[in-house]
């Protein structure tokens, strides 16, 4: 769960980033095995095909592919890793996917709030995501290779530049990203300089650059 804010966006007072549309669709929880299309949406279930077509054709990237050939796919090879978009409208997923695919972004952030209030797991180090585009199409595979949990006025130079966004400082990271959780944050929840950051760093497979 990433939530990447773009500065100027920001200050143009339109929608930051965050990892995920609204309702986003997690090929993770079916098994194409007994995946019934009928279950989901016509979207879901288009997203869900693609999906699995990308995995198919792209877990050789990470690794997957020798084993295979011997013993045929394991489970684990079959079921495509969560699937997931920046951003909450598609303009900027396309922006920030764009950054990731020219190697300006490698890494992302989130409040550890998030993933409390939502009961969800935390990013882990080798976990495998597959990055959709604006439309919900996959484009890209990627590897976390690192999560930290800071807090906000920790966040160093080094991490803001790999974000990718806006000039790539400290002071704008900052600023937008102040500015995205004082308007995101849930109920209950309210920005201060100490709140529990996760920062995630990750490396692109696929496409190679």
């Amino acid at each position: 769960m990433t939530q990447d804010v773009n500065p100027q966006a920001a200050d143009d007072n339109e929608p930051t980033d965050a990892e995920a549309p609204a309702e986003p669709f997690d090929p993770a929880t079916f098994d194409p095995a007994t995946f019934e299309p009928e279950a989901v949406s016509d979207e879901e279930a288009e997203v869900a095909a693609e999906v699995l077509d990308f995995w198919t054709a792209t877990r050789q990237y990470a690794g997957m592919a020798s084993a295979s050939i011997v013993v045929g796919p394991t489970v684990g090879e079959t079921v495509p890793p969560q699937a997931w978009s920046f951003g909450d409208e598609p303009e900027l997923a396309e922006r920030l996917l764009d950054a990731v695919l020219t190697g300006d972004k490698t890494a992302t952030s989130s409040a550890l709030w998030d993933y409390d209030d939502e009961g969800a797991p935390l990013p882990v180090v080798g976990e495998l995501s597959i990055l959709l585009d604006g439309e919900s199409h996959p484009r890209a595979l990627i590897r976390t290779t690192s999560v930290e949990t800071t807090t906000f006025e920790e966040v160093d130079e080094d991490f803001a530049a790999a974000e990718g966004e806006d000039d790539r400082t400290l002071e704008s990271w900052r600023a937008g990203h102040e500015a995205y959780f004082r308007r995101n944050l849930q109920e209950g929840r309210e920005f201060a300089p100490d709140m529990p950051v996760v920062c995630e760093r990750f490396q692109l497979l696929y496409p190679k650059r």
